[in-house]
């Protein structure tokens, strides 16, 4: 072997054994952050600590918003739920109590301006029923809440899948245009929010909101699966809309919601509120058909079939009898057309849609 050969030999074996320090060097600082780690996690057990998002021990999983109790609360900033009052407490107080006040009231009765103390025993309908102001916001709550699931697909049944073009409809009305602000009010499970948000595009913004935690998380994981990333989620009272400043927005929706609503005229009110001017109100719902006939056959597939089918798919037959009962209760064309007047729209007209079973209203902020 060559003097050459040895030092090359030897400058290998050299190389080879630094290597291995640095692996092995590597591999003890691997399982010593590893141990680091494991020992925070458990004081943090230990401890009652919830990490914060800037320490680096967080657990991923605080990002993964798949639950309605994972919803988190602040001013909304892109694929976030806020609540409606201005409560500020985070998650870095962990108090079992403060955890609780974070969460969503499941029965969503928020900011419900109509109590004992405000409205005493005024009553109004509940489908066919007669309540308390007090109580409907509630019992419209628990309805929602008992069919978010099962929403859709007993949409598509209960109207053969027309109420799709009923809403392609409406969006064609909305004059929505690139870099817009949009507000979907009861959106929902986020039809109607889903296609503004490819509309209104990366430099515009688009509000979901409902009063019912149930169905916004249906609505806010749809989205999100669909990549609408300029969408935020908020959970409002369609009579006060109080997370909203006025003049906020460019168009307003509302898409078979209304009629379930405690006090319409206020939350049109609202509605013209937050509108800017100029801004358009679009007003999707159940209406009065225009045509006898059909008329008395809608009303007895209504009070036969859609209770049938609410049992079958939904296991709920008294969600969809007051469903059915909620739309007869509804203000006909002309009187909703009025209302809105009142409100403070101008030039107000309204589009019937199968014989008047639907109406697209659509009203303008001076």
């Amino acid at each position: 072997m060559t003097n050459n050969s040895k030092d090359s030999s030897a400058h290998s074996n050299q190389a080879t054994t630094t290597n291995g320090h640095l692996q092995d060097k590597l591999v003890k600082d691997s399982i010593a952050h590893n141990q680091q780690i494991s020992a925070q996690i458990l004081r943090n057990q230990t401890t009652n600590v919830v990490p914060s998002k800037n320490n680096s021990f967080a657990n991923d999983d605080n990002s993964d918003f798949t639950k309605v109790q994972d919803l988190p609360t602040g001013k909304p900033q892109g694929q976030q739920t806020t609540m409606p009052n201005n409560d500020k407490t985070t998650r870095t107080n962990t108090s079992e109590q403060t955890m609780k006040q974070t969460l969503f009231n499941q029965r969503d009765d928020i900011n419900n301006p109509h109590t004992p103390e405000t409205d005493g025993n005024e009553q109004t309908h509940f489908g066919y029923k007669t309540v308390n102001k007090a109580e409907k916001q509630a019992r419209v709550a628990d309805v929602f809440t008992s069919v978010a699931k099962k929403y859709d697909i007993m949409n598509d049944l209960m109207s053969f899948g027309i109420h799709r073009l009923w809403k392609r409809y409406a969006i064609s009305l909305s004059g929505v245009r690139a870099g817009q602000h949009v507000l979907d009010i009861a959106g929902g499970t986020g039809d109607l929010a889903k296609v503004f948000s490819r509309e209104v595009g990366r430099n515009g913004h688009v509000v979901l909101s409902d009063i019912n935690a149930a169905m916004l998380e249906v609505g806010r994981e749809r989205l999100i699966n669909a990549g609408c990333n300029n969408v935020d989620f908020v959970l409002a009272n369609a009579e006060t809309l109080a997370p909203f400043d006025d003049e906020s927005f460019d168009l307003v929706t509302i898409s078979f919601g209304l009629r379930n609503v405690t006090d319409k005229d206020a939350a049109l009110k609202s509605m013209y509120r937050v509108l800017k001017p100029g801004g358009r109100l679009l007003i999707l719902e159940f209406s009065k058909p225009v045509f006898e006939p059909l008329s008395k056959a809608y009303d007895l597939y209504s009070f036969t079939a859609l209770p049938v089918m609410g049992k079958l798919i939904a296991n709920d037959a008294e969600s969809y009898q007051y469903l059915a009962e909620s739309i007869r209760m509804h203000p006909d064309q002309q009187t909703l057309k009025q209302m809105m007047q009142q409100a403070g729209f101008e030039n107000c007209d309204y589009h019937n849609l199968t014989a008047g079973i639907v109406a697209v209203h659509r009203g303008f902020k001076a």
